[in-house]
């Protein structure tokens, strides 16, 4: 995973588009590691990692996501003490690209989180500040992690949204699985899912890239 001390050290806002060379297990900051099937994990070749940001697990594959990490540091206009309301222009972002490919209907959530029943379990059951929503289902999750020098926003939508590869890594009966299965599975949406055109993750990432906020930004003297 991309090394959050290399965030530390930009002294400048910076968007990066990421992506995984193998599937990959997140967990956020606070979860057990009592949660994974090691055996599972290991079975399936799985990476397991962690990040800095809160929330819960992610289920990672390669080119099954588009994400995007983002610097901002203190000092900067879009740098905001409040937790909450600091995610929303990311949210906006997203907005603003996805409209770029024709898709609309969306909304940023605002204000505090809303876990629910199991987003304290899997990311893209929960509602958080920034998080955009097609009706009721999550389309991009996002985490915060904050330091003395700035805030890193980690956001990712899925091109197709399947809850099955994340349940299989979780250490629960398998009675439990299947209902959570069906739990989880009306709770988000993939982009492609939404509009086709989605698919072409690399057009999407241009989108999301070229309309990254630049205002405020100077360029650092000599």
């Amino acid at each position: 995973m991309f090394d959050v001390e290399r965030f530390r050290a930009e002294p400048r806002r910076l968007a990066v588009a990421r992506d995984v060379a193998r599937s990959t297990l997140v967990l956020g900051s606070t979860q057990s590691p009592d949660l994974v099937d090691v055996a599972a994990v290991e079975e399936r070749g799985v990476e397991l990692t962690r990040r800095r940001g809160g929330g819960g697990a992610v289920y990672l594959g390669p080119g099954e996501q588009l994400w995007l990490d983002v610097w901002v540091p203190r000092g900067d206009p879009l740098w905001m003490a409040d937790v909450s309301a600091a995610a929303e222009w990311v949210g906006a972002w997203w907005l603003q690209a996805l409209a770029g490919i024709g898709q609309q209907g969306f909304d940023v959530h605002h204000g505090r989180s809303v876990p629910g029943a199991f987003g304290d379990l899997v990311c893209f059951a929960g509602r958080g500040p920034g998080e955009v929503f097609h009706g009721a289902a999550k389309v991009v999750g996002l985490s915060q992690w904050r330091a003395r020098e700035g805030a890193l926003f980690s956001s990712c939508a899925y091109l197709r949204w399947d809850p099955t590869p994340l349940l299989a890594l979780i250490d629960v009966e398998e009675g439990a699985r299947a209902g959570l299965l069906g739990d989880l599975a009306p709770m988000a949406v993939g982009l492609a899912e939404l509009e086709p055109s989605a698919a072409d993750v690399a057009g999407v990432r241009s989108l999301l890239l070229d309309s990254f906020p630049t205002f405020g930004v100077t360029e650092p003297s000599e």
